[in-house]
């Protein structure tokens, strides 16, 4: 059986780079967000019921994620439909990729993997995180939203200083060779702890 590893952090940390990283160490990696785009591009599971809800937000035969979030805007309780649609075909995916992955380690990239409770499902937590400028910095470097925002997204995400509490693995990403040096430390403990099970 493959060992779960859940990776998570958030906005800006460096997540999608330290899940690259564990690629690179002979992981499998299933990263959240593809899911949800696979599941809204043309012929994904989450066309047709989400065409059913919300007509406006479907587009050429795939899922409007633009029109999805005005829809949000308009209706506070859209959001809670969306999720009672999306949430069960992301946890299909998320579980027939586990089930069909080879690799010793299966690494989980989750944003909201504390905020979902979905740390029970996972046998370790890693969370990345570097300091609250660096991040600001970074994610206004991307040029695709205003610090309000930014800071909107943070209000609705888990304080870093608690994900760092829970989480049984911190990497920091101040530089690519620092996160490297960490993310091969965890995969040598894990790949370590599997032997020695």
């Amino acid at each position: 059986m493959s060992f779960a590893l859940g990776l998570t952090g958030s906005i800006g940390m460096g997540k999608s780079t330290a899940a690259g990283m564990f690629a690179d160490e002979g992981c499998a990696v299933w990263d959240a967000d593809a899911a949800v785009h696979r599941l809204y591009g043309r012929g994904g599971a989450a066309v047709a019921p989400l065409a059913a809800a919300f007509p406006e937000a479907i587009k050429n035969g795939t899922v409007d994620r633009a029109a999805l979030k005005a829809r949000i805007a308009q209706d506070p309780q859209a959001l809670r439909r969306i999720e009672t649609i999306v949430h069960p075909l992301v946890a299909a995916d998320r579980e027939a990729f586990r089930a069909a992955a080879r690799a010793d380690i299966v690494v989980f990239d989750i944003p909201l993997l504390f905020e979902t409770g979905g740390e029970a499902r996972m046998d370790a937590v890693a969370v990345v995180s570097v300091d609250p400028e660096i991040q600001e910095e970074r994610v206004m470097a991307r040029g695709t939203m205003t610090r309000a925002q930014f800071r909107q997204i943070l209000s609705r995400q888990m304080p870093d200083a608690e994900k760092r509490a829970r989480a049984d693995y911190v990497i920091v990403t101040d530089t690519m060779e620092h996160a490297r040096q960490q993310v091969r430390a965890i995969v040598a403990d894990i790949r370590s702890r599997k032997a020695h099970a």
